[in-house]
């Protein structure tokens, strides 16, 4: 490898920030071969499994898990990584859900991609979701050809009310909450708040981190998923959720679940009971 592998700082509260970095630091290795890089990243393993809350992967190019921390083996109902390995996330989570994940991983794979800061709505023991925000990486040898791919997903925790704009950030929460059935503007969002909107931008993503727009799409895919478990017709449901037509729907909700809202639907009424 051209550089030592960088050493992640295993703090709770920096570890997101820091393994993100530490997943740029991998892409930028281009060691002889994957095997190579595992062999290094085997001596900070247990440094991965002592953060709480942050998922990290390393895949080959078949998106099969090559390695991952403990917190994503106890995610998928598992009490160890072993029988993680070799496996896509189509053979490890809920059928329908696991390959909307896979096709993300070959996307990143096949067309040497980056995704940065993805919302997404997970699926844990005990059929509970939860929202986390992922990065995934292409890894490439010295030659420039991808061997593989690198990931964090870290949870969302809940927002910090020391901050000082914690009132105006709490109100413009509770706003989009109330008014995420339709189209909201930052001119609204603003006014409400009396912040620029430079610094909704800025303070959204330092306390929520997320921005004002992933916190629209948030409280509408969690109204969503609500009303999937109903038998209301999925074009009601994306219209009551601020969503023009059903394809849109459809695209964002594939976006940050993996899954379409029938396929969701359908996972709800039979899958998750099963895997869960």
């Amino acid at each position: 490898m051209n550089s030592a592998i960088p050493n992640p700082v295993v703090s709770e509260e920096f570890a997101p920030a820091e393994l993100s970095r530490f997943c740029e630091g991998l892409a930028r290795q281009r060691p002889e071969n994957i095997q190579a890089l595992l062999n290094a990243l085997a001596l900070i393993a247990p440094l991965l499994n002592a953060i709480p809350g942050v998922v990290f992967f390393v895949k080959d190019c078949s998106a099969r898990y090559l390695l991952a921390n403990l917190t994503l083996a106890r995610r998928c109902g598992l009490q160890s990584v072993a029988p993680l390995l070799g496996k896509t996330s189509a053979d490890v989570f809920p059928r329908r859900l696991g390959q909307g994940y896979t096709e993300q991983d070959l996307k990143v794979l096949n067309e040497g991609i980056t995704l940065r800061d993805q919302l997404e709505l997970h699926f844990y023991s005990g059929r509970r979701t939860g929202w986390c925000l992922t990065q995934k990486l292409a890894l490439r040898n010295a030659c420039g050809q991808v061997i593989g791919m690198a990931g964090i997903s870290h949870d969302l925790q809940e927002a910090s009310a020391r901050h000082p704009v914690w009132q105006q950030l709490a109100a413009i929460d509770d706003y989009i909450r109330t008014h995420y059935g339709r189209s909201i503007a930052m001119e609204e969002l603003t006014a409400l708040s009396g912040l620029s909107v430079a610094q909704i931008e800025r303070y959204c993503k330092r306390i929520f981190h997320l921005t004002p727009r992933q916190m629209i799409h948030k409280v509408r895919l969690e109204k969503a998923t609500e009303l999937l478990a109903s038998d209301m017709p999925i074009t009601d449901i994306a219209l009551q959720c601020g969503y023009t037509d059903h394809s849109a729907f459809s695209r964002q909700f594939k976006a940050m679940t993996g899954s379409t809202p029938r396929d969701f639907r359908l996972t709800l009424g039979s899958e998750l009971s099963a895997h869960f």
